[in-house]
């Protein structure tokens, strides 16, 4: 899952980023409300954690924009205004929680996961693939019962392919889902994370997941048919 992080205040940013990137999920960083609200614009995320103090463009601008183009993308604002006007105001533009600082990266955590859970809706909270299972809650996947170990973008390719269900993911797609735009890398990098994740994956007992290539199409994950 890919979020959008702005914050302005360097240090900040390149802690939450790294906790939140330590927790599996793919994040990408705005440091002013223009850039935020550019990048929204284009961009699809999973959730957005704003900061409300921002240069070029005010954190409330950034979701009233949002809003009104109609998006329901779940928003956190974590800011230094706590007062309670701005708490009213930022929940009635649309934000979904409001996290003041100064906070506990255990509490933000699990902020976190409640929001990207109940951006799932009605979708299962642990999906699974012959063997292999993925916990939307603890955002951790199993294997035979067994933890399944996981680089960050191994686990990103991963979660994108589990959750469609055996449909087919666009090359393109999973590209999206594992690097950020400020990525130095190319689309043919996503082909060495399905060849790691492969090898993870391989197993000769019944109920073996594998990611079968689609040629011009993309990748879908199933389980092994048997031998």
């Amino acid at each position: 899952m890919r979020i959008l992080l702005v914050e302005d205040h360097t240090e900040l940013q390149h802690w939450l980023a790294k906790a939140l990137r330590d927790a599996h999920l793919t994040v990408e960083c705005a440091n002013n409300g223009a850039d935020a609200d550019a990048l929204l614009h284009t961009q699809e995320y999973a959730l957005v954690i704003l900061d409300l103090t921002l240069p070029k463009m005010d954190g409330l601008e950034v979701l009233k924009r949002l809003r009104a183009r109609g998006a329901k993308t779940p928003v956190l604002i974590l800011t230094a205004r706590g007062g309670l006007e701005d708490r009213v105001q930022g929940l009635n533009l649309g934000a979904d929680d409001y996290l003041a600082k100064p906070f506990e990266l255990v509490e933000l955590e699990a902020r976190v996961k409640a929001l990207l859970r109940r951006g799932l809706g009605n979708e299962a909270l642990v999906y699974r693939c012959g063997a292999l299972a993925f916990d939307t809650v603890s955002r951790m996947f199993t294997y035979y019962d067994q933890s399944l170990a996981l680089t960050p973008r191994e686990h990103a390719v991963l979660e994108a392919l589990i959750t469609k269900s055996g449909r087919a993911v666009a090359k393109e797609k999973l590209f999206d889902e594992v690097f950020a735009l400020a990525d130095d890398a190319n689309l043919d990098a996503i082909e060495l994370y399905i060849h790691r994740v492969r090898k993870k994956l391989e197993s000769s007992q019944p109920g073996a997941a594998a990611i079968t290539t689609l040629r011009g199409i993309g990748y879908v994950l199933q389980p092994r048919d048997p031998a």
